[in-house]
């Protein structure tokens, strides 16, 4: 799709003889809605897009085929023609047992992959008989104290047959050692499980605040773990670069793109210092993003990201094999998108962020219930999550071609115009030094808080409408069911937990710990092997997070004004 200067000129004129003699008379008589349009992070919208929008525009460098380089069009050569996007629902809370139960109803109503949400205590290092986790037990996530609840979480579950993300970044050495150690009871070797740790400590320092460490200790375990799988377990991502929370936190489309990807160059860059060629390790890098309401922002985004994260890999760090240069992602629908008011409005929502995502290329997506702000999803709420991916997928067409929407002359414009913001980001942030930088000066976390900002008085002004919050609201109860956790479960953790110090070999799990303390007092040693090795002889997680909490200290964030 390339035109010479002759034909762009032509295309000009006549774009500005039909804004006189067609639209001019036309709105002279009846208005547009409002004097400008503007997508979500401030792009304003044109009438109509042509290809003099695109100037010089070259098919091959901008698109190219799916599967080859520059990547635009998609990952993968046929995308959803060979097989569908993983579909995970993201679950988790009480104990093992019930998750399990959870799980198991998810696989037989047709779910792909399993998605662990664990609760805070076990996010931030503390066992369930610690006094902070009075009250948190169970809540947000399922409790993990030990290898004995991890066995329970996935019994009846093979894990060589299924594919497992988890949502842990401060403990996610634990939790993926708690992973290998199930695995290796259930006879099946670390090199053939598949799955994701999240693993992302950078992106709690700026949004998500679930940190224990300071930033190098707690960069040192990410890099352990990416690390770690390169060399033992191949066929696992090591890491999930998040820009979900970035997004959650008031971010708009493109400084997700750009801090995302700015937090995957700090990781490329710390794992090369320590001697490991990038070829080596990126292939398994994966990303997770947000989907928002801004469909065809939302879907350009995808395509964004995906291009320059290939040029960065390309010329930044020189990869040459094309499996590095991939953005592979996984998309979470927008959980700060869903209202209490209205709830079952959050249905619709979710079904359009659910298709952009589609559009734009995702590997695996998890759709929110529409009870998720109001509590806990149900069985009920969660299966129509499920049933909408279902429906996109074997109903809709999407899926029958790749990349449909490329040559629209709005996508591959606005494509391109994150591209461009989005690259002017991450250079600025390269000149404070890096994202390690950048989130120590409070940079990022302001140009959040000033966006979120921003939407938030626009929705208070009306200027943004949010249908059920601020325009066409109902005077009526909220009638939907509410799944409560049982309050007791933190008694029942404690009684496993003193179960299990009572049954195993203390002298052995000291033993262990004192292996890991020495190890951590290195910079050189990777730590994997170490809190593997204390969860076999059934340490538990807050006593290995203790440790390292003896030898790296705790981290306070700064006040950021």
């Amino acid at each position: 799709m390339t035109f010479d200067k002759e034909k762009l000129d032509e295309i000009k004129k006549a774009e500005q003889e039909w804004e006189e003699k067609t639209v001019k008379p036309l709105i002279q008589k009846r208005p547009e809605r409002k004097e400008k349009f503007h997508t979500d992070s401030g792009f304003e919208v044109k009438r109509v897009y042509t290809p003099a929008d695109l100037g010089d525009w070259d098919y091959m460098e901008k698109l190219g085929f799916p599967g080859q380089y520059p990547f635009t069009r998609g990952v993968y050569p046929t995308m959803y023609r060979g097989r569908f996007w993983t579909m995970r629902q993201y679950a988790g809370y009480a104990t093992a047992e019930e998750s399990n139960k959870r799980y198991k109803y998810l696989l037989e109503q047709g779910q792909t992959g399993l998605s662990v949400a664990f609760d805070l205590p076990t996010q931030l290092g503390y066992d369930s008989d610690h006094p902070m986790s009075e009250g948190e037990v169970g809540k947000v996530g399922v409790a993990i104290d030990s290898l004995w609840d991890m066995e329970i979480l996935f019994d009846g579950i093979p894990l060589d047959k299924v594919s497992t993300s988890m949502t842990i970044n401060s403990t996610a050495a634990n939790l993926l050692a708690f992973y290998i150690l199930v695995a290796e009871k259930q006879g099946v070797a670390q090199g053939v499980l598949r799955g994701t740790v999240q693993n992302d400590i950078l992106k709690e320092y700026i949004a998500r605040g679930t940190y224990i460490f300071p930033p190098q200790p707690s960069m040192r375990l990410t890099t352990d773990i990416i690390m770690y799988c390169a060399e033992n377990v191949p066929k696992w991502n090591p890491i999930s670069i998040s820009g979900y929370h970035i997004r959650e936190a008031g971010a708009t489309a493109i400084q997700e793109v750009a801090f995302t990807l700015a937090d995957g160059i700090e990781y490329v860059k710390a794992v090369i210092e320590r001697g490991m060629d990038v070829d080596k390790f990126a292939p398994r890098l994966s990303f997770f993003f947000a989907a928002h309401n801004n469909f065809l922002e939302e879907i350009a985004k995808f395509r964004a990201a995906r291009r320059l994260w290939a040029k960065i890999m390309k010329e930044k760090f020189g990869a040459k094999n094309p499996k590095s240069m991939l953005l592979r992602f996984h998309t979470q629908t927008g959980g700060s998108t869903l209202t209490a008011q209205q709830p079952e409005n959050n249905i619709v929502r979710v079904a359009i962020q659910a298709l952009a995502a589609v559009l734009g290329g995702t590997q695996s997506l998890h759709t929110n219930s529409y009870d998720e702000a109001l509590s806990l999803p149900t069985e009920k709420s969660v299966r129509i999550a499920l049933r909408t991916q279902q429906i996109i997928a074997y109903e809709s067409g999407v899926a029958d071609t790749v990349d449909p929407l490329a040559g629209s002359y709005y996508i591959e414009w606005l494509t391109d115009h994150i591209e461009e913001e989005a690259m002017k980001y991450i250079e600025k942030i390269e000149g404070m030094g890096g994202m390690m930088k950048a989130i120590e000066r409070g940079y990022i976390q302001k140009e959040i808080a000033d966006s979120a900002y921003r939407f938030q008085k626009e929705v208070e002004e009306k200027k943004r409408i949010i249908v059920g919050v601020n325009a066409f609201t109902v005077d009526e109860p909220v009638d939907v069911e509410i799944l409560k956790v049982d309050p007791s479960i933190r008694e029942k953790q404690i009684e496993r937990l003193k179960k299990l110090r009572s049954e195993r070999d203390n002298k052995k799990v000291q033993e262990a710990l004192d292996m890991l303390r020495k190890a951590a007092e290195k910079d050189d040693v990777n730590l994997m092997p170490y809190i593997i090795e204390a969860h076999r002889h059934l340490a538990t997680l807050g006593e290995v997070t203790n440790v390292l909490r003896e030898v790296w200290g705790e981290y306070r964030a700064p006040l950021i004004f």
